[in-house]
């Protein structure tokens, strides 16, 4: 069972001080993939004058946007930083930063605009473009902290999470997150390098976990094994369908998820997706014309 951890209470466009290097507002746009909404962190000292950098500025919202700038005031924004292209996370970060006159810096966009599934409501935010492409690795440094961009792709090509050094703390965008699983839904979803992505992360051994939405995961160890043992236990019961002679996605959902309410299951259906993806990949399954999502798939 994965630990989950309860939001605990907040209210819309609040800036609260979570660390001593860290605070948060949250948008008003809860929803079943957003939870109770976009958590925007500014990362730097709260005290007037200093310099800042702000991850995830979140949805087109003015008030939103208003609470932002007001948490701000009196300080300098050296960097908007945006963990992907989503649009529940990017399309404020350009108004923001014209506002504040800081550059946006963020992975390359996808080379196509992926339109996800009607099940999903994570589509990429098409006119979002940044200023400063990031690949992994590069080091942003501020006014008294300092920020590693790491390339986390899975839940989008484009994800990176943003190491605060001075904590020992990763901002893991929707990589990791403290109230559910990640999506991860084909065709810019990849399982393969989702499981990569998140070794990656068990490997650094982080003291906290900052979602955009939910609350931080504060005992990142057994969280993340169980996050990664969830997703092997998921593969493995696939593979059982496949053998028990379930070959289609549409016959697999109904069995591994009887007990999650059915208008989850188009949802689900992308998840079954991207692990038989994966596997076929490793060369365990086949697909039959193509790894197509109404595909025939069969054990090799």
């Amino acid at each position: 069972m994965i630990p989950f951890v309860p939001m605990p209470p907040f209210e819309y466009g609040r800036v609260d001080a979570v660390s001593p290097l860290i605070r948060r507002v949250i948008a008003n746009n809860p929803g079943p993939f957003t939870f109770t909404g976009t958590g925007t962190y500014i990362v730097g000292r709260p005290d007037a004058g200093a310099g800042v950098a702000v991850i995830d500025p979140g949805p087109l919202d003015e008030a939103h946007l208003a609470a932002l700038l007001a948490a701000v005031a009196g300080q300098t924004v050296s960097h908007v930083l945006v963990t992907h292209t989503h649009r529940d996370h990017a399309p404020l970060a350009r108004p923001f930063a014209e506002a504040v006159g800081a550059p946006v810096l963020a992975a390359r966009p996808p080379a196509r605009t992926i339109h996800a599934s009607a099940a999903l409501d994570e589509e990429d935010d098409e006119t979002f473009a940044p200023d400063v492409v990031l690949a992994g690795g590069e080091v942003i440094a501020g006014d008294g902290w300092t920020l590693e961009a790491m390339s986390t792709p899975g839940h989008a090509s484009n994800h990176l999470a943003f190491v605060l050094r001075e904590e020992n703390a990763l901002f893991s965008g929707d990589h990791v997150m403290g109230w559910s699983t990640t999506v991860v839904a084909p065709p810019d979803g990849d399982m393969a390098a989702y499981m990569d992505s998140l070794e990656r992360v068990i490997a650094r051994a982080f003291s906290t976990l900052w979602p955009t939405h939910g609350a931080p995961v504060t005992e990142p160890r057994p969280f993340l094994a169980a996050y990664k043992a969830h997703r092997l236990a998921r593969e493995a019961q696939i593979l059982e369908r496949l053998a028990a002679g379930d070959e289609r996605i549409a016959g697999i959902v109904p069995n591994l998820y009887a007990a999650v309410d059915a208008r989850l299951w188009p949802a689900a259906s992308l998840s079954v997706w991207a692990h038989l993806i994966a596997l076929e990949g490793a060369g365990r399954v086949r697909a039959q014309p193509g790894p197509a999502i109404d595909a025939a798939w069969t054990l090799t």
